[in-house]
């Protein structure tokens, strides 16, 4: 079960999130905490995947919150759901840009829209809980997300994606902003101009006689014609790069010339540079013929980590060659290192047992809390770099940061997990072909 932080001492929103947390029970546990200093120490030291920041609340200050999550994104990961008082007060905190923010709602939408907000997040908990648990890169993964015509299941798809692939190491910060820039435009073109059929001559009346485009949106999925439209985001996340596809239920649009550069809006226009910016975030752009389905790729950043714990940032990353060994079998060595990019093989009595990266975060950790010789020779299959970190140096800073040593407990554990559950499904095979002779 995962824990929800809730920072607010609003009681409308408390009562919210009590009465839709009541059919995921299961899954997830608020935890209520209405003031700062609580909240703060909350995310310190469980780490919760999912915060709730209420910006309404006068007793708590989510901009300290938001800072302390955004100190350490190494650490804090996942995503914020935002509650402002206004529509004005929302687009502040748009404006802030924090890519841990999945969604920004005002209370009223909140309460309208949470119970909706909180069943999404159970389907695809797969993207947010994922830290010290995916498996191995080479595989690919495939799937598909049905979005509703709701500029908030855009928002919140765009956010699972590229929070997943963040965490994951297969995008670094530039790569984060490529792709959800891309994502948000691409899914905004398949809403407005694909199910929504609204054209770009009547979207520039409906903004320049002072309209919001939501209403005009609200007033076309009232119509019969566009009620039932969804839009279709399917994803394939391999080694080497990740492609997205998006399909809406429209017409479709002459997106030759659009491509071309033919009937790209000047600067002063107030909309209509989606597929530009886009052209000019990732490599391609691929429609079908019929204009309503557009894929487009981007390369996968390899062995490389794309932050670096906060604690460890004063520490210098030690570059290795190919062939250098870290630390060998059998060594009185106890540091730790973190791995900032390459690959490591380990070694014990000259067999390769397995190969380390970015994804492994650690080297030498079992000597490190066993205050043990080293089990393995530590080689670099490739030119990487790694930060040592002495004992008794990261003790000290575990003692001035503790819930960096209940993380390091969390992910051990999670990979006892993890290997517990390899191990069960090797034994289970091995009776099943035993069974079969």
């Amino acid at each position: 079960m995962k824990k929800l932080l809730v920072a607010s001492s609003n009681q409308e929103v408390l009562g919210v999130v009590k009465n839709a947390s009541l059919s995921y029970s299961n899954y997830l546990e608020p935890i209520f905490c209405p003031e700062t200093d609580e909240a703060l120490s909350f995310v310190d030291y469980e780490l919760p995947e999912i915060k709730i920041l209420d910006f309404t609340s006068t007793d708590v200050d989510c901009h300290a919150i938001l800072e302390v999550i955004r100190s350490d994104p190494w650490l804090h990961n996942g995503g914020i759901i935002a509650i402002a008082e206004s529509p004005s007060a929302a687009q502040k905190i748009e404006d802030l840009k924090d890519p841990n923010i999945l969604i920004v709602q005002t209370l009223y939408t909140f309460k309208q829209n949470f119970d909706g907000l909180l069943r999404s997040l159970i389907r695809n908990q797969q993207f947010l809980f994922n830290r010290g648990m995916q498996d191995r890169m080479g595989s690919e993964e495939i799937g598909q997300f049905v979005c509703d015509n709701n500029p908030m299941d855009i928002r919140l798809y765009t956010g699972f994606l590229v929070n997943y692939l963040y965490c994951t190491n297969r995008i670094d910060d530039d790569g984060r902003f490529a792709l959800q820039s891309t994502l948000m435009e691409l899914l905004t073109n398949a809403l407005e101009h694909g199910n929504c059929g609204i054209s770009y001559e009547e979207k520039s009346e409906w903004l320049n006689n002072g309209g919001i485009i939501l209403d005009l949106i609200d007033q076309k999925l009232r119509q019969p014609e566009y009620a039932d439209r969804r839009i279709h985001i399917d994803y394939t996340i391999g080694k080497d790069r990740s492609t997205f596809t998006i399909k809406d239920d429209g017409e479709g649009f002459d997106w030759k010339s659009r491509l071309a550069g033919d009937d790209t809006p000047g600067l002063e226009e107030a909309h209509g540079r989606g597929i530009a910016l886009s052209k000019s975030l990732v490599s391609e752009l691929r429609y079908n013929e019929k204009g309503n389905e557009v894929s487009f790729d981007i390369q996968n950043i390899k062995n490389v980590s794309n932050t670096v714990p906060g604690i460890m940032i004063p520490f210098k990353a030690v570059e290795y060659k190919k062939f250098d060994i870290v630390c060998r079998q059998n060594e009185p060595s106890n540091d730790l290192y973190f791995i900032v990019s390459g690959r490591y093989g380990v070694y014990a009595n000259r067999k390769l047992i397995s190969v380390l990266s970015p994804k492994d975060m650690f080297i030498g950790e079992m000597a490190f809390l066993l205050n043990d010789r080293r089990s393995a020779t530590i080689m670099a299959a490739e030119d990487g770099k790694l930060i040592r970190i002495p004992k008794t140096q990261f003790l000290n800073l575990i003692r001035k940061n503790p819930h960096y040593g209940l993380f390091l407990s969390k992910l051990l554990a999670q990979r006892l997990v993890r290997q517990n559950k390899r191990i069960i499904k090797c034994t289970s095979e091995l009776l099943k072909l035993k069974a079969e002779k």
